[in-house]
């Protein structure tokens, strides 16, 4: 995978705020010359998501370092697996071990619960989407183990999809309003509305949307709103949705279901990396 330099730029940063001007501890105890081998190695059970990021941090502190991957991302890892190693200097394995576990862990948590989420609505038509609540200056990452858990990934961010929400609403004095301007100016982009109420739906379907989202719905007025749509729109269901009610609310017929906790709520699995010789 090519990883984009804005991805670059912020894993360079990222080790320059753990490093600062030198690992006084690594440079004080490792001579220069050694040569390590370390082995990535899964603390629980997960789906591995992150390798390409995790590497790249090696490739930046020294670009002759050398990685050999034993599962490939996607992989559903269990405990006491070895996932990768890593060889070559000692002290840039040292250096740029927390930075690659961070980036490792937090994204297989996010590849973890997304896959959960998943799995739960399996057999259903309905797909299980990420939101634009992730970590700032991480959205590429953090959307990359989404798909990698088996979700798919919502607008990338303001600039790629049209997503008028209540604020958007109150300010211009109407969904009709909204998508009306939306359509004038961005005529070649599909129009998504948010809505509240079975009202304000049937509203942004005479308006033209070409998709709703229904913002934290009951799963009785989502059914409804299954029912007035009838295909003219893509329906997607947002808000309060938890791994307890998600089968339940695809069931109800909805296209897509967008949950901001894939993001922001993932925990990070754990992983260690240890030098074996």
């Amino acid at each position: 995978m090519e990883i984009p330099l804005s991805v670059i730029d912020q894993i360079k940063h990222a080790l320059k705020e753990d490093i600062g001007p030198g690992d006084i501890t690594t440079v004080s105890l490792i001579p220069e010359e050694n040569d390590s081998r370390a082995l990535y190695i899964a603390k629980g059970n997960f789906v591995l998501a992150g390798l390409p990021f995790a590497f790249e941090v090696f490739r930046q502190l020294y670009s002759s370092m050398l990685f050999n991957a034993f599962f490939n991302d996607g992989d559903r890892l269990k405990k006491g697996d070895i996932i990768a190693e890593v060889l070559g200097k000692t002290r840039v394995i040292l250096e740029g071990e927390r930075v690659s576990l961070n980036i490792l862990q937090r994204l297989s948590g996010i590849a973890t619960l997304t896959n959960i989420y998943v799995d739960k609505i399996k057999g259903l038509k309905t797909k299980i989407v990420d939101t634009r609540k992730t970590t700032p200056c991480h959205r590429f990452m953090e959307k990359y183990a989404v798909r990698i858990g088996g979700g798919g990934n919502h607008r990338f961010g303001l600039f790629d999809g049209i997503l008028i929400k209540d604020n958007h609403i109150e300010a211009v004095g109407s969904i009709k309003e909204a998508v009306k301007l939306a359509k004038k100016n961005h005529h070649l982009v599909r129009i998504e509305v948010e809505v509240e109420n079975l009202k304000d739906l049937k509203e942004a379907i005479e308006a033209g949307a070409d998709i709703v989202m229904l913002d934290n719905m009951s799963i009785s007025d989502i059914k409804k709103a299954v029912k007035i749509a009838n295909g003219r729109v893509i329906l997607e269901a947002s808000g309060g949705i938890k791994i307890e009610n998600v089968r339940d609310i695809a069931e109800t017929g909805v296209d897509m279901i967008s949950i901001g906790a894939l993001t922001h709520s993932a925990i990070a699995v754990d992983i260690s990396l240890k030098i074996v010789k």
